[in-house]
């Protein structure tokens, strides 16, 4: 039996590797793409007030401005309120974190040594402050981003203008269909984060102030993050908290566990459902394996853009389904 030859054809030859150069160029300008896909989430998110301002007679270009100035402000002077008294809390918690560790070490003796954590404080405290820093001195990421945003804010059908001299009418009428659905439901999961991040933390920092915690901002502000993380965010910020309550004594780690453990469940059984609705309508399977890939392949950026990049994705693909049975 003679052995079967594999023939590849040129035109296989070409693809694959065009395909493997498209992916080579997407990683190289991978910074770019990201700083494209947050000023359009952005420009979602702001597109409906800078409409309404339009109804009523106020030029775009004016609307527009007024919006995004008020959007940046509101940013930069939430950081200006947050940042000086977190900074002081969380300069004492990293002082604070040796003799933490060293209280609750002999809980957990029996299963855990956690005396790692101690030798490793200061290289985890440099990190976070060197990330920290990173993100905010990356001032051409930053400044490219908010100018595109602006950009496709003031420009109402820039995908028209974009993608005219490549597709037809009709071809170029579906894409903008499909942007313009996609970029709703991600304004709609854009939003829904801010308000769950904003009433999470809230809740938290009154819970642990009224229980008498110390670091309550930190911990509240951490809890407030890990919100973009669905299903393990909450249960990863509860951590930090009940730890530091253990320190205090097992009572006190246990009322930071009840109070956490209530948070979550007002959470998940009304906040989500109210504010969410259905702008995300992910599955969490679905939610975990994308946020897992995401993060292996640009970190921390990955994993918060992981959960809008399935929205776009899985609204192209519903509509071209929808298209195609349209047209069959």
């Amino acid at each position: 039996m003679q052995p079967q030859k594999i023939e590849i054809s040129s035109k296989t030859i070409i693809f694959t590797v065009g395909f493997i150069l498209l992916l080579s160029v997407i990683w190289l300008i991978k910074d770019l793409i990201f700083s494209l896909f947050i000023a359009f989430i952005i420009a979602g998110a702001l597109r409906q007030p800078v409409d309404f301002l339009e109804t009523k007679k106020i030029h775009r270009s004016i609307s527009s401005f007024i919006i995004y100035f008020i959007f940046i402000f509101s940013i930069f002077y939430l950081f200006i309120l947050i940042i000086p008294p977190l900074a002081g809390e969380m300069i004492i918690l990293f002082k604070n974190l040796p003799n933490i560790v060293s209280k609750i070490s002999p809980v957990f003796s029996t299963n855990f040594n956690l005396g790692f954590l101690s030798n490793n404080i200061p290289s985890l405290a440099n990190e976070t402050i060197n990330l920290i820093k990173s993100a905010f001195s990356n001032v051409i990421f930053v400044t490219s981003t908010l100018f595109f945003g602006f950009y496709f804010i003031l420009e109402k059908n820039i995908f028209n203008r974009l993608l005219n001299n490549f597709f037809d009418d009709i071809e170029l009428s579906q894409i903008s269909l499909i942007a313009e659905r996609a970029q709703k439901r991600m304004s709609g999961w854009f939003w829904g984060e801010i308000i769950l991040m904003i009433v999470v933390g809230t809740m938290v920092y009154v819970g642990l102030s009224i229980i008498g915690m110390k670091y309550a901002l930190a911990l509240a502000v951490l809890a407030g993050l890990f919100e973009v993380i669905p299903n393990l965010g909450p249960i990863t910020s509860s951590i930090p908290a009940i730890l530091i309550g253990l320190s205090y004594s097992p009572i006190f780690g246990l009322y930071c566990a009840i109070l956490y453990l209530v948070i979550q469940q007002l959470e998940n059984n009304l906040i989500v459902p109210i504010v969410m609705k259905k702008s995300t309508g992910l599955h969490p399977i679905v939610t975990l394996i994308v946020m897992v890939i995401g993060g292996k392949l640009a970190g921390i950026m990955g994993v918060i853009l992981a959960i809008p990049t399935a929205i776009f994705i899985e609204t192209i693909l519903i509509e071209v389904n929808k298209f195609d049975k349209k047209t069959k």
